[in-house]
């Protein structure tokens, strides 16, 4: 049933992957509160369903070499015309496969859990009908650019003897819709366990696991009661399964296990915050059960409680302090597998393994509106090691913390009292806004801080409870708060607009600074490190009279390289270079294409690198991460060695660099960074993305800048409604505002396309 696949190279590719992996073994001797006491299992649904289509070669092999040595294998069993077993996700095929194409006229309507149901199905067709059918992505809001690969539709055996996992997971549902075909998946799965080793069987159905326990060895494969929905019905007892949930003792007549939807455990409210844990998991182990739970996703949203970050899940259910349940099953078992083995139980003091600063974004500001107090605080607390304070100018001359000089973008401004003051200025922006230069201190303290949802168009926004929290900060306050804190390591002090704030405000925002840390004292203490910022060479000139402060020159631009001019230059003003993500991954449609120059250049010359920005959301981040933000952070600081993160979700960061398995003398596939490229040379030419031109090179002409112009004696604040010219820049134009496990899986999954 299995196209050729190269199994000699696959076999040899794959041994050596696991044996890296087995070497290292798991570097965790805290105890753990599951049944048994040791460390909750892996299950792969479907394999690394998460990216390849579920049920795929690829996906169960990705699966194998990105997880824990004794993950396992999941097949959700479905049963063909002539009785033959098959790893499908449905017994409805036509989601996850193209059958509808090749037997267009051959869909029929049955009834499966009381309602009807029109589709292709596993009973209408036999093995060698289904030998031309092909797997594709069932998910569509995953990518689909594998699906040109071709991937046939495994049969368990050839799962289970061809990749020889280490545990294997037999799903089994809708018995009662197969004996209805005269089809028996009892008799099916007793023949089957005579020549696989099965490790465990899981079903909805009480009557079925019945109707094979006596007959299977249950020390050698475990029976597991999978429960659905509360107020869905069990069939063959015909009650609800949340009313079989109040006896346990029962179950464990005839199963070893449960395993339930990951709400049971940790449910939430209708605005998805968690509420407090049910007793569940104490309660099965009580009972002599061991419990998994499934529906673990990182493409979807999570409790807000999570900040988007599927570790924290993880932990949350596995390392809380309470309970541990005994597994957990997953599309993405890359990510369970690093938060069993390098995160549980690593405490928040545990030694920093990795030595990349963690500088904030405003903030915590994916939890907190950014550059308030509260996001401020939350990222000292979550240990940050730099925090930044963007610099605006008020009115009437004060400087204070905003991400943007449009107050529209992170304060109520529009929906004030102020909101006839919006103007158009093209040398700032190109839409009209209520600027900061506009407004006096006092009116600026009378807004309400908005948090900013920048993936809210895929309806992913951030913490809405806390939507207002906190107060605005001037930068004296800022500095005052930094100076009370003993973890911090350094501030950042982000200047932009200056020239335009003197020449036509006549507001010189570098005095401004320079005013304020000397007065905080800045200037002569070195316990924190203070960090100048900008995208103008020339605002990076004025700091340079202090021997104290690291200049950090900001690239706005995406670029593949540096030309030797341009390097030259910016050592002559700056310490540090800011550059985008995609200065060194660069993508295509999220896929990462390679790696640029960037990053080693510039450290040869001495110049660290400081990568931005870092978000949790998934949609923000290559597949090649798998929807992790801790795999994208590891690439780039592992991989590129950046020597700093800038991310509005310090948390995240901060704890990655305490995990054990960078620690180790054999670091494990799940915590090794990404290949950049190799996703994409799986993708088959009709889906390949179209070609994009590359990104530009840095010049000498992109850094020069003219020095700063002398303050205006006078101001001339821009009249509401009134509009600008655009400066033009020098060239003529608007100047517009703006080890690796992986290398292996490319080598072993590139044999899937020949």
């Amino acid at each position: 049933m299995c196209n050729s696949r190269a199994l000699v190279s696959l076999t040899l590719i794959f041994s050596l992957v696991v044996a890296s992996v087995s070497a290292q073994g798991s570097g965790s001797k805290s105890p753990w509160q599951t049944l048994s006491g040791k460390s909750p299992l892996v299950i792969a649904r479907g394999g690394f369903s998460g990216i390849f289509p579920d049920s795929s070669y690829a996906a169960y092999s990705l699966a194998l070499i990105t997880s824990l040595p004794d993950a396992v294998l999941w097949c959700d069993v479905q049963l063909t015309k002539d009785a033959a077993g098959i790893c499908a996700s449905d017994v409805k095929l036509d989601n996850s496969t193209d059958i509808s194409d090749g037997f267009n006229k051959r869909d029929k309507e049955y009834v499966i859990d009381g309602k009807p149901t029109r589709g292709w199905f596993s009973v209408d067709f036999t093995l060698k009908e289904l030998a031309n059918v092909y797997i594709r992505q069932g998910v569509y809001s995953r990518t689909n650019k594998f699906d040109g690969n071709l991937f046939s539709i495994l049969t368990v055996d050839e799962m289970a003897k061809q990749l020889k996992p280490r545990g294997l997971w037999l799903n089994i549902q809708h018995d009662a819709f197969f004996t209805q075909h005269n089809l028996s998946m009892r008799n099916y799965v007793l023949s089957l366990s005579k020549g696989v080793y099965i490790n465990y069987i899981s079903s909805p159905e009480v009557g079925f696991l019945k109707s094979i326990e006596a007959r299977l060895n249950t020390k050698v494969t475990k029976l597991v009661f999978r429960f659905l929905g509360k107020d869905e019905i069990e069939p063959s007892m015909n009650q609800t399964y949340g009313s079989l949930l109040k006896d346990l003792t029962k179950i464990k007549t005839f199963a070893s296990g449960i395993m339930v939807p990951k709400d049971y455990i940790w449910p939430m409210d209708a605005k998805s915050y968690l509420e407090p844990h049910t007793s569940i998991v104490l309660d099965a182990h009580k009972a002599g059960l061991e419990i998994y739970a499934s529906e673990f996703v990182n493409d979807f949203p999570l409790s807000y409680n999570y900040s988007y970050d599927p570790v924290a899940e993880y932990l949350n259910f596995i390392d809380n302090g309470e309970f541990s349940v005994d597994g957990v099953l997953t599309d993405f078992p890359i990510t369970p597998s690093a938060a069993i083995d390098c995160f549980a139980h690593i405490g928040k003091n545990a030694k920093e393994q990795e030595k990349p600063l963690v500088i904030s974004k405003c903030g915590a500001s994916g939890d907190y509106p950014g550059c308030t107090d509260k996001a401020y605080s939350k990222a000292i607390d979550d240990g940050a090691d730099v925090i930044d304070c963007p610099v605006q100018m008020s009115k009437d001359g004060i400087p204070f913390c905003l991400s943007t000089i449009n107050l529209i973008d992170s304060t109520d401004a529009a929906q004030s009292d102020f909101s006839n003051r919006i103007i158009s200025i093209p040398q700032i922006m190109a839409s009209t806004g209520i600027f900061a230069f506009n407004m006096t201190w006092d009116e600026i303290q009378t807004l309400k801080p908005v948090i900013s949802s920048p993936y809210s168009s895929y309806t992913l926004f951030r913490n809405p409870r806390s939507m207002n929290d906190g107060k605005l900060m001037s930068l004296s306050d800022f500095l005052d708060l930094t100076k009370k804190s003993s973890s911090l390591t350094g501030i950042l002090i982000s200047i932009d607009h200056a020239a335009y704030l003197a020449e036509e405000q006549g507001l010189s925002v570098t005095d401004a600074v320079t005013k304020a840390l000397s007065k905080a004292g800045f200037n002569n203490q070195t316990a924190l490190k203070v960090m100048i910022q900008s995208t103008n060479s020339s605002v990076l000139t004025k700091f340079q009279g202090n021997k104290n402060y690291e200049l950090v020159y900001k690239i706005e631009e995406e670029i593949r390289s540096l030309d030797d001019d341009s390097l030259k230059d910016i050592k002559t003003f700056a310490h540090s270079v800011v550059v985008k993500k995609a200065s060194v991954f660069p993508d295509n449609l999220l896929f990462l294409t390679g790696s640029t120059d960037v990053v080693s250049k510039l450290q040869n010359t001495k110049i660290p690198v400081y990568v931005e920005t870092f978000s949790n959301e998934f949609v923000s981040q290559a597949w090649d991460f798998f929807s992790d933000a801790t795999v994208e952070i590891n690439s780039y600081v592992t991989g590129a060695n950046v020597d700093g993160v800038i991310t509005d979700f310090p948390k995240t960061a901060a704890r990655y660099k305490r995990n054990r398995c960078l620690g180790l003398k054999e670091t494990p596939a799940y915590m090794s960074p990404v290949e950049p490229g190799s996703l994409m040379e799986l993708i088959t030419a009709p889906y390949m993305p179209p070609s994009e031109a590359p990104n530009p090179v840095l010049t000498l002409d992109d850094v020069s800048e003219p020095p700063l112009p002398p303050v205006s004696p006078t101001s001339s604040i821009s009249a509401p409604n009134s509009t600008a010219a655009a400066p033009v820049s020098r060239n003529a134009q608007p100047k517009i505002a703006p080890g690796s496990y992986l290398l292996s899986l490319a080598m072993l999954l590139s044999a899937l396309l020949f």
